[in-house]
């Protein structure tokens, strides 16, 4: 091996090709340059494994291949090809769909259109539910929507509108009727109690994805003004701890990269300054450090800063780290990029969840990746297909919470059991398996006796 990039090269082609996780992924790898390659994978949370295992991936330097359970990484084709393919890798939502009975049950779902939220659609059908699916123009993979179309699904995605006939679109996916609304970011929740509530009151309720989403709907119902059970998510374990971390962090910094190289640029080339250290920033500042690049961050929290710093990244202000850097915003906060940063900064991505994280008029000043929306969204097919099998694992969970609890309005947390299960499902399909908990005192006596002075008492 001659090219000292062939390492990243080759492991972005595998994820671009696949849209497969490489954190906790058992790998092995052979070839000149293997033993960088092998560093790299390490650094990206990748498992060494000289023995087949679930899920193994072989790289060759030599032959420029890469093998996936001993066969060559299949072509996935279409959408419906890439349907099938991220259905195959979707183990533990098919198995909490399993657990579900939703005969008759009107189930619309407003999210990312691509191949694993077609994978979620379908299953929600197959346990009896009658599915709509919604999705932005923006976040919407014309394919994938003419796929489920196909099956019959009602789809309300076109990439085409805008302004008033998106909105128009949006109401009219509404106003077709719902028991239950599965959103991301609470847009089609929000919008709903702003147009007419009534639409809302008939709700069972609701399940949203993300802390964008979560933020606006506990304002709401600390005004009073939410009227609807809404499921939090992203609170679950399961879901922000990989989701943002480990899937928003690779998928978004594997797009910069791909998008860097198609201008001549090395994603190594240049510091990179990431705005926000919570779960997505976290995991964006440790995919760019993995793959080589100089990694600052800077954090308006105090804790999070600190946590930043022991984590090993240099923190400051973003206006004195921005100088010539590649500055990704990962707060999920309009306007974090502002003219200023912009105007210092050689190139722009945005990895956090809300429209404007770039304040109108900043893009002009850099090269802005992506079109200045979600990067691995807009020039990527979203997060890694395993990370959304544990999301919407978490999902399909919280929807028979829901349905099983029939909550009041308001944000309610799942329950523990929920990230057990997802987790416990998650381990088995990976081949894993953990100790058992040690049973305490049934009368909880072990839980108050100090062990030092066990036996010390007159």
């Amino acid at each position: 091996m001659t090219d000292p990039r062939a390492p990243e090269r080759i492991v972005r082609r595998f994820a671009r090709a696949s849209n497969l996780m490489l954190a906790g992924r058992p790998f092995v790898v052979q070839g000149a340059g293997s033993a960088d390659l092998h560093d790299l994978l390490v650094r990206l949370g990748g498992i060494p494994s000289l023995h087949p295992a679930p899920g193994r991936v072989e790289f060759d330097l030599d032959a420029d291949t890469v093998s996936l359970d001993g066969a060559p990484l299949p072509e996935r084709g279409d959408a419906a090809g890439r349907i099938s393919f991220a259905r195959a890798h979707m183990p533990v939502s098919a198995a909490m769909a399993e657990r579900l009975d939703l005969t008759g049950l009107r189930v619309g779902v407003a999210m990312v259109l691509e191949p694993k939220t077609a994978v979620l659609s379908l299953l929600l059908r197959e346990r009896g539910a009658e599915v709509s699916v919604y999705a932005h123009p923006d976040e919407t993979d014309p394919a994938v929507a003419d796929a489920l179309r196909t099956e019959g699904l009602a789809v309300t995605a076109d990439p085409t509108l805008s302004g008033p006939a998106e909105l128009a679109a949006a109401r009219t996916f509404l106003r077709a009727g719902l028991d239950v609304l599965i959103d991301d970011g609470a847009h089609l929740i929000r919008l709903a109690h702003e147009d007419d509530p009534a639409l809302v009151a008939g709700w069972s309720g609701a399940c949203e994805e993300t802390t964008s989403g979560l933020t606006p709907l506990r304002r709401m119902q600390d005004a009073g003004i939410l009227r609807t059970a809404v499921m939090a998510v992203n609170d679950a374990r399961t879901k922000t701890m990989f989701d943002n971390r480990y899937g928003t962090g690779q998928s978004c910094v594997f797009a910069i990269a791909d998008l860097l190289e198609e201008r001549g640029i090395g994603l190594a080339d240049q510091p990179a300054l990431v705005l926000g250290y919570g779960p997505v920033g976290r995991g964006v500042a440790a995919h760019l450090r993995a793959l080589g690049a100089e990694v600052r961050v800077a954090e308006t929290d105090p804790v999070r800063a600190l946590e930043a710093r022991h984590d090993g990244f240099s923190t400051g202000p973003a206006r004195e780290s921005a100088a010539g850097a590649l500055v990704v915003s990962a707060t999920g906060v309009p306007g974090t990029v502002t003219g200023e940063l912009a105007a210092k900064a050689r190139v722009i991505a945005v990895a956090g969840g809300v429209p404007g994280e770039i304040a109108p008029g900043a893009e002009n000043d850099a090269l802005v990746l992506g079109g200045g929306g979600a990067v691995n969204i807009t020039a990527a097919e979203g997060n890694p297909i395993e990370i959304m099998d544990l999301s919407f694992g978490v999902q399909l969970a919280a929807l028979g919470e829901l349905l099983r609890r029939r909550p009041s309005s308001g944000v309610h947390a799942l329950g523990p059991d929920v990230d057990d299960l997802v987790a416990r499902e998650a381990l088995r399909v990976r081949g894993a398996q953990i100790d058992v908990p040690r049973p305490l005192d049934p009368e909880g006596l072990d839980e108050w006796r100090s062990p030092r002075y066990a036996g010390g008492g007159r």
